[in-house]
């Protein structure tokens, strides 16, 4: 067992001899399960206080920079303003840069007048004017995690967020299982392809739909703005009168069901993702079926760490994909 301490210390902390403790970490015969449990909690203490003693007294700055629909933004900024005091003893404090619509231009201007940072939590598109942003601001000491969606070729220091294609995977088996026999076509709404993130669950759905025969029909360039979705969706509709079901990926979804029940069309299954307001409102009412979500204050704090590790403040853990959770009106959290 690779150890990072001295074993005085460890033994110390653990209430065990020196020489247990180095049979422990050797890997020697004759050592009992729970000893052996109690030198691993006796080091991941030690990592713990170790920490501590380095966040203490210290500050940080955090910007998060998202383009994003505001019901997303209003909860990811919830959660990311709930996880700060958890990083006590040290004082981190976030600032917000959000919008909801705008051009790539837009958010590498926004990215290059960051200063003062210690690091960037970032929505933005895989796009390679916005790989070269990030590339800058790391090169400038500035580590940044990308959220929600990837900018995979850029010098990030890691993503947060769930499985997308695993998502859009999840998605098609809802929607095929709860069609059944119903020989539905299926809407798929994107707020923008230029979001790596919602691209990989497009690609997921389809591919895990294709077998059933089902045609899938796109609308996409809404930003996830109501608005500009119900124009959009009413005029896929009317275009495609075999349409009875609906993945949403980019949001909008309050347009999306306003849309069927303007021209009092049936919609048999509606995923959608985020447990949003939006969506809390639609699942309590019947009127979505299910949403696929994943903890965001789980998110804020992983991203957060992410960034305080690149910092050298807390010692290294392996960052894995948020679980997907299908989210019903009898499950829906409080």
């Amino acid at each position: 067992m690779a150890h990072r301490y001295k074993v005085r210390e460890i033994a110390q902390q653990a209430g065990l001899s020196e020489a247990t403790v180095d049979r422990v970490l050797h890997n020697r015969p004759g050592v009992r399960e729970n000893t052996v449990a109690e030198v691993q909690q006796a080091i991941a203490d030690l990592d713990k206080q170790r920490a501590q003693l380095r966040l203490n007294g210290r500050r940080y700055l955090i910007d998060v920079v998202m383009q994003t629909p505001q019901r997303f933004s209003n909860a990811f900024r919830a959660a990311v303003e709930a996880e700060l005091p958890a990083f006590a003893p040290a004082m981190v404090r976030a600032r917000f840069h959000l919008w909801e619509a705008g051009s790539t231009a837009q958010m590498v201007e926004t990215l290059g007048r960051i200063r003062g940072s210690h690091g960037v939590v970032l929505k933005a598109q895989d796009d390679p004017e916005v790989a070269e942003a990030i590339d800058r601001l790391v090169a400038g000491g500035v580590p940044v995690v990308t959220y929600a969606t990837d900018v995979p070729v850029s010098a990030r220091c890691g993503y947060v967020g769930i499985d997308n294609h695993g998502a859009g995977v999840t998605a098609a088996y809802l929607v095929n299982q709860w069609l059944g026999q119903a020989p539905s076509d299926v809407l798929i709404t994107l707020s923008r392809t230029v979001f790596r993130g919602e691209g990989e669950r497009e690609v997921g759905f389809r591919s895990a739909l294709r077998s059933s025969g089902r045609a899938i029909v796109e609308v996409s360039g809404s930003d996830g703005i109501d608005a500009t979705n119900e124009r959009l969706v009413l005029d896929a509709l009317e275009r495609h009168p075999g349409v009875e079901a609906v993945y949403s990926v980019g949001g909008g979804n309050t347009a999306t069901v306003a849309a069927f029940e303007k021209l009092g069309r049936v919609c048999r299954v509606f995923v959608a993702h985020d447990l949003d307001a939006d969506n809390r409102r639609l699942l309590r009412d019947g009127r979505i079926s299910a949403v696929l979500h994943n903890d965001l204050r789980a998110d804020a704090r992983l991203a957060l760490r992410l960034i305080l590790q690149e910092r050298g403040a807390l010692p290294v853990e392996q960052a894995r994909p948020a679980p997907i959770q299908v989210v019903t009106p009898y499950n829906l959290p409080a």
